[in-house]
């Protein structure tokens, strides 16, 4: 399963999972999913919540704070006054910060636009963050269809474009060169521009979602859509580079490099979503009963959090326990549960008063993929997941035991 991100601004971010054939040594941690999307993308701080719509978080990146002051500045002192001669200092700078957050406002509709198809097909939809490039949209799943896709992908553009009509028809409101009808129509053309941009049939942008799912409706195959939509996402992403290049040499050095990164962003993107789609397929092969750990370390219920601490986690290192009641599981206790307890009070509070209940405990089966064990502790937030058959705890699997299990294949070179 495939952590969907679309983006309304520049481009849609992918996760960077490697061909495991292609991993160099001792790297395996960093490809492997995150419990929380921003520890893995490029907005590694957390986010500025704004509030929820639809019950999806919308949060602020740092990082949206530097294109706004560079959106604001170019709109004040470039595009305004040469466009629009004879509006006073202030006026530019006003209306240049007021386009700025409409144009970041449009592309929080643009994500809207995707989340509320997506959520129309069932398909979670996580969190929408604005950040440098423009927006994000996390969505949990893969569609369940290639025309579920088609819809969920061109309904960013078609928001796009008709906020662009919107505001080309307010500005029909505002004749002559006024700053409300320089305003209407700087917002009118950005949004079309967008709508454009993002069709373009280069994976990961909508356009190459979109073609994507016509790929896919045709070969009925994800996989195989997925890898050309990239290919051709990397071609439109080196083209851009050629472009941006060709630009600077011909004397647009700021446009011209602004598109070469964009260019590199975009192949960057899409040869990331190859290697995930690869790594993906090799995981999907291997069986939580594979790498998981056998021998689990538990303690007993009534055993205070500061003998837990130093007699497992200090003495021998160990970062899971299995809490027992006369030898039978009852619960989970992680390093999460045991931080949320002050210190002070780790010798009165016992292991039983903060685990998590054995019945409320997300789980895998040992005969499920490593993926979809991986996606579950993402999807879930956790770091680890007891693995149960028939009702009984054997084992738990931890990002860790992925880790090792990963680098002993690497090792050994097994397929």
């Amino acid at each position: 399963m495939e952590k969907r991100r679309f983006g309304g601004g520049i481009l849609k971010l992918s996760a960077a999972v490697p061909d495991p054939g292609r991993i160099p040594r001792g790297s395996v941690a960093s490809y492997l999913p995150k419990s929380e999307m921003r520890d893995q993308r490029l907005m590694t701080r957390q986010d500025i919540p704004l509030g929820k719509i639809l019950g999806i978080s919308i949060g602020l990146d740092y990082s949206w704070f530097v294109i706004f002051i560079l959106i604001t500045w170019t709109l004040a002192v470039g595009y305004y006054p040469v466009t629009y001669p004879g509006w006073g200092s202030m006026q530019y700078w006003f209306i240049g910060g007021i386009t700025a957050v409409l144009f970041f406002s449009c592309i929080l509709l643009h994500e809207i636009g995707h989340s509320i198809v997506a959520l129309g097909y069932k398909i979670p939809v996580r969190s929408i963050t604005l950040f440098v490039f423009g927006g994000v949209a996390q969505i949990e799943a893969d569609p369940p269809s290639a025309v579920a896709e088609f819809f969920v992908a061109i309904a960013g553009p078609v928001t796009s474009l008709v906020l662009g009509l919107i505001f080309y028809g307010m500005g029909t409101l505002f004749p002559g060169s006024g700053p409300l009808s320089g305003l209407f129509k700087y917002l009118s053309y950005i949004n079309l521009v967008l709508a454009v941009f993002n069709l373009i049939p280069g994976y990961p942008l909508d356009g190459g979602r979109v073609f994507r799912a016509i790929v896919w409706s045709i070969t009925r195959n994800f996989r195989k859509s997925t890898l050309i939509a990239a290919h051709v996402g990397q071609f439109f992403g080196f083209s851009l580079i050629f472009i941006g290049v060709w630009k600077v040499f011909h004397g647009d050095f700021g446009g011209g490099l602004w598109i070469s990164f964009i260019g590199w962003f975009l192949s960057n993107a899409a040869s990331s979503q190859i290697q995930q789609v690869n790594f993906q397929g090799w995981l999907g092969e291997h069986k939580v009963s594979q790498a998981m750990t056998r021998q689990c370390a538990s303690v007993p219920e009534d055993e205070s959090l500061k003998d837990l601490v130093e007699e497992q986690i200090m003495s021998k290192g160990e970062r899971c326990f299995l809490v027992s009641r006369e030898s039978v599981p009852v619960g989970l206790v992680t390093l999460h549960q045991i931080k949320e307890v002050s210190q002070s009070d780790w010798g009165t509070i016992s292991a039983g008063q903060v685990m998590i209940p054995i019945e409320m405990l997300k789980r895998v089966q040992s005969g499920d993929s490593l993926w979809s064990a991986l996606k579950k502790m993402d999807r879930d937030g956790v770091n680890q997941l007891p693995v149960m058959d028939d009702g009984r705890v054997i084992g738990v699997l931890s990002r860790e035991d992925v880790i090792t299990f990963l680098g002993t294949l690497q090792e050994l070179s097994v397929p």
